[in-house]
Order: structure tokens, then C-alpha cells, then sequence
């Protein structure tokens, strides 16, 4: 360049790594360059988004720092890096678009986005080219994860490669001004996905003119189950305000008690039946959409909608076609996953209809591919923030920023836990959680998994350098390590150090930080001392932990039964305490202990003497159980994971208020240098509440009071005696809002900083990401 313009001209090569893609960021810089006076090109490429920039030095300065503050809405900017580069040749008149190039990938994929204000405007419009239209989407909304084969994240590299565009779409495809500039599922009722009805036989309705929406309106009115398939899946849906249908629905579907979630048309009507707060309305309209888990009101639902919860899950529409849906509907619908009881949401139209035949009346089909399952999301607000239950679509797979500490430590591959799987992959300290896969004892979750393993793996251009796994050598997900990566020797993690490291990660500790006191409570894992530990207080560092405190272990006669039928655990615990004789000659006439005793307790009583298929465990699960079944909650068995415990917390929550019910004493002693709390004295006191016919749910809240100040009182102790300044709270029973606030409240209380899980769940759900913090941790030591 030459004369005083061209001094002045510079040139930048600007790289902008994070969730770039697939989310109208190249318009966006556009739009920068555009009003900073910036010239040159922008691209997307393997690594994220690559500018090459020219303008003056004030120009530059102002055009980067409007990149990073100035990204679209589902546009996550994680770094903006600027390289000084020659001014040579001519400078480019005008900033323009250029097509994507590949390369070795190291950007992010954006997840699932619900429908956003202005496309709702388009499908309500009836002058509109997309009224009610169901795949109406733009840059900023619409399908993401659930549709991408490979990066870049283009059109040919997804399932809309087949819908090849109209004119009009085209223009706005190409139109950097346009909201759907490269917006790759973009399409209308001339080029796009189109939407059908079909009975359960396979047989399409026969009116080709009929809105098939419409049509799905008036049959659920008239109280049909409807298959609906949806952006990560198909759902289940029918009115929830008729008894004839939920219980149908639950006969057909195998489903018996547990909770269905619900959509409803707005807020509105959500509010007829539920109490959500500030908080909860924030995460219903938030662009993930999840589930929220909502203080239930008074109102005409069907009785088999919760039962025995006191809670109700909602959320919104999230695409257009559920908005269409359920635009004239008054009243809530069930909106459960297509599938039958256990089984992974279906996804491809052929399974659908050959597993829900007998389950659905009609189907609401498209053909538009699901290439990834993305269940919905779950969530709970509480205590300032929002608790993930169930991370899935909408969350996953943005990534999760460690600490600056992991960088350049790798490349790190975690397989997870057997139940509620996720598997994560950390490469520094970037952490990508998949989202939930589900039971892994199921054969259909297993595929799912090693489908959606190979598929993160290419979609990242990702090649493990060291693998973790769970140290249970029977787990699932270790035997796929050693036959997918035989290569590699897997680092074994301990169950619940991986649930601490878990919580520390997500919270930005880092790599070589100070211990923590881990308090996890859960159902089980494997123990370093081959025991099931499921109520453990740890003082841990990503790279180890000492055991400093448990509950008391207890056996589970009958092993995995035990898990299932809470009656065995109700035998266990008051056998341990006192010996079954003595709980009979003092307990007999209460009710609970005659029904308890006209069970095969002779039996339990011979394997627990012998140790015959009775594993001794420490598991706050069980406990939970034992106390359920004593007040007549699913004693016999639970039709799913965590049923008894769920009712219990449900049953306390009307009686629970902090200093107003008494709580049961818990017994604290030092055992084999271990704090062990044992449950002698809180077992007295509710039997004696039994005998006296104390309310059902003060007995509830007393127990619940009184772990609460048992548990906080030892994490207390051992933090003063240890030097230790940090709780961590983790595993499933912290997903217990008493427990979680309660507990909380009193460490916070007594000055020291509580963390908890928020990004990730606090049941196994999160396992994997703790998995892959203490292998980095451990190969640094």
C-alpha cells in the first residue's frame, strides 16, 4: 500500500473460537464490519469462525471488541484472537461472506433453540408465506444438535441436505441483511419438511386438503393419544384434564406412577395449575425450554397425572408445530416421551410406528430426519440458581469452561456411569457433557450410546489420549472402553469422588486446588473397600480423597431386589438397629410392624445372618426407602428409580418448616476412625411416632429435619477439624430440595462456602464430566 490511506490501512486476522456456528454469527460480523468501516472476508471453518480484516487501527480496535460484545443470541464467544498481518495487494473494497472450509474441528456445535419471537410472528400471520407453517425457524431458533451429521455445520452436512431450497428461501439464505442468512434449516411449505396424520396402522388420512395440525387439535379433544414426533424425538400426548385418557396412557404405555410432564399453550394456563416463581418463569421462556419442575396448585388435572408428587412438570411450545398445537387448548396436555416404560424416545418413523402401535391412536408425522436424540430437558429452580435434573436438549452440547488450570493437559474421554449415562469429552479446559443416554442396562440405550459416541467423536475430530471410567469393573461403559479403545488403559474413578470432582470442575476450581469436603448422597457405588457406599463424606482433590465420615452400613438382603422393593430395606434397618425380635415385642399393634412382619422376614433374616445375597451398604438411597415404606409408600416395590424417596420428600414438604417440627436425633460416633452416623435413636423416635399415630407427614418432615441437622452438623465437624473452608453436595438425594436447602442453609450459616451441582446434574448425570477432571488431575501427579 502506498500514500497516506494505505499507511494508515492494517490488516488483522481475526479467530473467534466458541459456539459459532449455526447461530447467524457470519451475518452478525457482517453487520460489525458494516458499521465499523471494516473491510475483508469472514468464514467458518473447523475451528470456529476465521476474519480476515482490514481497516485503520481504531477501526480494527472497535470492530473486535464489538465481536465479543455484541454476539446473537445463541452465539457463545469464548475467545476473540487477533493476529497482526501484512498489508499487502489491494485493499478489499467490501466485507463479504465466504463458503465454509474443513479442516481439523475444534469449534462448538450449538444446541436445540426454541422457536424465538419473530418466527412466532411469521407462522400467526396470515399474509405470512410461513403461515403455520410447523418448521418455521431462523438463525436464532430451530433445530441444531438433533440434525447435524458432520461439521461444518452447513445444510449438505445435515438432514435438511435433501430439501433443496425455493427461490424466496434462497434469497433470504443468501442475503447477509436477512435473520436467515445460512440459517440451514430454513424452508417453507414450497421447498420444505412437510407434516401428516396417520393412524396406528400406518394408514395416511385420506383428505389431503384437512390441516393434519388441526386434525390432532379435534382428536385429542375428543380424548385420543396422540404420537407426535417432535425436534429430538417423538412424544405422547393427550388431554391432561381427562381421567379416560392419562389412565389409558398409562395402561398402554406400562407407565403406572410416574409423573408425566405437561405443555401448556402459555403462561397463563400454566398458572391455573402450578405456582412457578421469578425464577421458574425465567427458565420456562428461556431459549433451552426445558421442563420445569413447578410447586403444583389446586385444579381439574387428572388425578394420574403425579400421583403422590406435589410437584407438576411443565414447559412451553418450543417449535412451531407445538405451538400450532396448542394454540386453542385451554388446558394443559401430556407431553411424555414416545417410547414405551425404560425404553429410549423414539426417533425414526418406522420404529415409531412398529413400538407405538398399540400405544397411540393416531400419528402426527413429519419427514424431516432426527439424526440425534435429544430428550427434553428438566429443571428445578432453588436457592438462586437453576438445578438440572435432566440435561438434554437445549443444553447439550454447550460446553462447560474449567479452570485456565486444565489447559494443555490433553485430550480426555469419560464413558460415565450405568445409570442416567452421559459421556464427556475435555479437551483442556473445554468440557463437552453429552446429552443423558439414559440406563445403560437397557440394550436399546446401549446402541445409543455407541452411536452418539462415534458421532461426537467425528463431529470433533476428537481422538481420546486417556480414557475414565467408573472403578465398578462390571459396569457397561468400562467393557465398551476396552473393546472400543483397546489401546488405551482406562483411569478407574471412584463412584463418588467422581461426583465431587464433578461439582468442583463445574464451579471453576482448579486442577491443583486445596481440598474440599465432598458430601455425596446417592443410591451406591463401588467403595474403595469393595463395600457400597451411597452416604460419604470425603476430603477430596481432583487427584484423591480420604474417607473421613459415612452412614452407617446397613445390608440390602436380596441385593438388587432390595433396590426395587422398599420393604426389605424397612427389614434391614430396624433389624440392624435393635434385632427384629425386639422391634416386634415393643412395636407390636403399630400397624406398619404387622404388616412389615407378615412378610418373608424369616428369609431376610437368614441371608443377613449368613451374608447370603445381602451386600452391606451405605446408601442414603436405601434409607430413604426403609423410612417410605414404614409410612405405606410403595413398600412393595417401586415402579421406578427413586419413586419412594420422591413420594416421601412430597409427602414432608406440607409439614416441613425449619425450627417447627422437632427432628429426629441422629447418633454420631467415631468408628475405624470414620465419623459414622448410625440411625438408632431416629428410629426409636419414629416408631414411637408410629404407636402415637403422629401424622404421616410430620413423620416425614421430622426425618427429613433431622438428617438434614445430621448430615450438616458432621460436614461441620470435619471441616473445623480438617481445615477444610468448602462443602461440596452432590449425588441424587441432593436433588431433594428440603435436603439440598436445608442442608445448605446451616453450612452457610456456620461460614463456610457451599458449592453445588448447576450445570450438570447431581445424580449420575454428571459423573462423567468428575470422571475426566481427576484422569487429568491424576496423570499430572
Amino acid at each position: 500500500m502506498h500514500g497516506v490511506y494505505g499507511a494508515l490501512m492494517q490488516r488483522e486476522s481475526i479467530r473467534v473460537r466458541g459456539t459459532v456456528q449455526g447461530v447467524g454469527f457470519r451475518p452478525n460480523v457482517w453487520r460489525i464490519a458494516q458499521n465499523c468501516g471494516v473491510t475483508g472476508t469472514v468464514v467458518n471453518d473447523a475451528e470456529g469462525v476465521l476474519i480476515d480484516a482490514w481497516g485503520t487501527a481504531e477501526k480494527l480496535n472497535r470492530f473486535a471488541q464489538e465481536l465479543a460484545q455484541d454476539a446473537p443470541p445463541l452465539a457463545l464467544v469464548e475467545a476473540v484472537e487477533r493476529t497482526a498481518e501484512e498489508a499487502d495487494g489491494e485493499v478489499p473494497p467490501l466485507f463479504e461472506i465466504a463458503a465454509s472450509t474443513d479442516g481439523l474441528t475444534a469449534t462448538n456445535i450449538a444446541a436445540d433453540a426454541a422457536t424465538c419471537p419473530a418466527c412466532l410472528e411469521d407462522i400467526r400471520d396470515p399474509s405470512n408465506r410461513r403461515y403455520r407453517y410447523p418448521f418455521t425457524n431462523c438463525t436464532h431458533c430451530g433445530p441444531r444438535l438433533s440434525i447435524i451429521r458432520q461439521v461444518p455445520y452447513d445444510r449438505p452436512n445435515t438432514s435438511m441436505a435433501e430439501f433443496e431450497l425455493c427461490d424466496l428461501c434462497r434469497a433470504e439464505y443468501e442475503d447477509p441483511a436477512d435473520r436467515r442468512f445460512h440459517a440451514q434449516p430454513n424452508a417453507c411449505p414450497v421447498c420444505g419438511p412437510e407434516v401428516w396424520l396417520e393412524d396406528a396402522a400406518g394408514r395416511v388420512a385420506s383428505n389431503p386438503d384437512a390441516d393434519p395440525i388441526a386434525v390432532a387439535v379435534s382428536l385429542l379433544k375428543e380424548g385420543k393419544i396422540l404420537a407426535i414426533k417432535g425436534i429430538g424425538g417423538f412424544h405422547l400426548a393427550c388431554l391432561a384434564t381427562s381421567d379416560d385418557a392419562v389412565n389409558t396412557l398409562r395402561q398402554r404405555k406400562r407407565r403406572y406412577q410416574k409423573a408425566f410432564a405437561l405443555m401448556a399453550r402459555d403462561l397463563a394456563v400454566i398458572g391455573q395449575y402450578a405456582e412457578p416463581s421469578e425464577a421458574d418463569v425465567e427458565a420456562l421462556t428461556s431459549r433451552q425450554a426445558p421442563i420445569v419442575i413447578l410447586p403444583a396448585r389446586s385444579g381439574d388435572l387428572a388425578t394420574g397425572v403425579a400421583p403422590g408428587q406435589h410437584t407438576l412438570g411443565f414447559m412451553l411450545p418450543y417449535t412451531p408445530l407445538h405451538h400450532l398445537l396448542l394454540e386453542d387448548f385451554q388446558v394443559p396436555l401430556v407431553m411424555t416421551s414416545g417410547n414405551r416404560s425404560d425404553e429410549p424416545q423414539l426417533i425414526d418413523n418406522d420404529r415409531a410406528r412398529e413400538k407405538l402401535a398399540d400405544i397411540a391412536d393416531v400419528f402426527l408425522m413429519h419427514n424431516r430426519a432426527i439424526v440425534n436424540r435429544l430428550d427434553d430437558s428438566v429443571v428445578m429452580a432453588g436457592r438462586g440458581h437453576t438445578q438440572l435434573l435432566r440435561r438434554a436438549r437445549g443444553f447439550a452440547p454447550e460446553p462447560i469452561s474449567l479452570h485456565n488450570s486444565f489447559e494443555a493437559r490433553g485430550k480426555t474421554l469419560a464413558l460415565g456411569g450405568e445409570l442416567k449415562n452421559t459421556f464427556c469429552r475435555l479437551d483442556g479446559a473445554t468440557a463437552v457433557v453429552s446429552q443423558h443416554i439414559g440406563d445403560m442396562e437397557d440394550a436399546t440405550a446401549q446402541r445409543d450410546f455407541l452411536e452418539n459416541l462415534e458421532l461426537y467423536l467425528k463431529l470433533y475430530d476428537f481422538a481420546p489420549e486417556q480414557l475414565a471410567i467408573d472403578a465398578h469393573p462390571d459396569y457397561i461403559p468400562s467393557r465398551i472402553a476396552g473393546e472400543r479403545f483397546p489401546e488405551l488403559v482406562p483411569v478407574q474413578v471412584q463412584h463418588h469422588h467422581a461426583h465431587v470432582a464433578s461439582c468442583m470442575a463445574e464451579h471453576g476450581l482448579p486442577v491443583d486446588a486445596p481440598p474440599v469436603l465432598g458430601v455425596v448422597l446417592d443410591g451406591l457405588g463401588l467403595g474403595e473397600d469393595g463395600t457400597l457406599w451411597g452416604g460419604e463424606f470425603l476430603k477430596t482433590t481432583f487427584s484423591g480423597f480420604e474417607r473421613l465420615g459415612r452412614f452407617q452400613p446397613v445390608p440390602m438382603p436380596g441385593g438388587t431386589k432390595a433396590m426395587q422393593e422398599p420393604w426389605r430395606n424397612a427389614w434391614a434397618h430396624l433389624h440392624t438397629a435393635f434385632g427384629w425380635s425386639e422391634v416386634r415385642r415393643a412395636y407390636e399393634g403399630v400397624p406398619a410392624i404387622d404388616q412389615l412382619a407378615a412378610r418373608p422376614v424369616d428369609m431376610l433374616q437368614q441371608m443377613s445372618d449368613r451374608g447370603v445375597n445381602s451386600p452391606l451398604g451405605s446408601s442414603a438411597g436405601r434409607l430413604f426407602d426403609a423410612v417410605a415404606a414404614l409410612l405405606g409408600i410403595c413398600p412393595d416395590r417401586m415402579s421406578h428409580e427413586a419413586q419412594a424417596a420422591m413420594e416421601l420428600e412430597s409427602l414432608a414438604s406440607s409439614a416441613f418448616v425449619e425450627g417447627a417440627s422437632s427432628p429426629y436425633p441422629v447418633d454420631v460416633a467415631t468408628t475405624d476412625q470414620l465419623s459414622n452416623l448410625s440411625w438408632a435413636s431416629l428410629w426409636r423416635s419414629l416408631l414411637e411416632d408410629l404407636k402415637s399415630a403422629t401424622p404421616r407427614a410430620l413423620i416425614a418432615a421430622r426425618f427429613h429435619h433431622g438428617l438434614a441437622v445430621g448430615v450438616s452438623g458432621v460436614a461441620e465437624t470435619l471441616c473445623r477439624s480438617h481445615a477444610l473452608a468448602t462443602v461440596c453436595l452432590s449425588g441424587g438425594v441432593f436433588q431433594n430440595q428440603l435436603m439440598l436447602s436445608s442442608v445448605t442453609a446451616r453450612l452457610e450459616s456456620a461460614g463456610i462456602t457451599v458449592l453445588s451441582p448447576k450445570h450438570l446434574p447431581a445424580n449420575d448425570g454428571g459423573l462423567s464430566l468428575g470422571q475426566a477432571a481427576v484422569a487429568v488431575a491424576v496423570s499430572a501427579v
